[in-house]
């Protein structure tokens, strides 16, 4: 008999270490694939990014002074606030920082797949113009 444990059964990207980023793509994909098909139009071409940490700039456009206080990020224009006569831009991008992210679940204790939906499903609010209200309606109905 061993004394060692049987190996768990983890993703691709869970080595004994903080997942990476394309762990960090899976769970925002799978998160994506929870949200009502009557939403999927809407995000088809919006762009979902994972980076370490946000910059210096951003954290100051945004006014925050420490960089772990900002999990997500949306950039783009909602879709509240557009016309037909709009066309050309860059596509709207979500952004998650794994690096907060994973801090938040080292103190908070969740489990880190709904962490990464819960921040992914508010920065999409962000592209339909919902309030938090809204957005918390969105994610118990994912």
């Amino acid at each position: 008999m061993s004394d060692k444990p049987a190996p768990l059964d983890l993703p691709d990207g869970w080595t004994g270490r903080a997942p990476d980023t394309d762990a960090f793509h899976a769970m925002a994909e799978a998160a994506l694939a929870t949200l009502p098909a009557v939403f999927a139009p809407h995000i088809a071409n919006l762009v979902v990014a994972i980076e370490e940490i946000a910059d210096d700039e951003i954290l100051a456009s945004l006014g925050i002074g420490h960089p772990y206080e900002l999990t997500g990020l949306y950039e783009g224009r909602p879709l509240t606030e557009r016309s037909i006569d709009q066309s050309g831009g860059m596509p709207d991008r979500v952004t998650l920082y794994r690096i907060p992210i994973l801090v938040e679940w080292i103190e908070e204790g969740e489990r880190l797949d709904r962490l990464v939906r819960h921040v992914l499903i508010h920065e999409i609010g962000h592209h339909f113009g919902f309030s938090d209200d809204d957005m918390h309606a969105l994610e118990d109905m994912a």
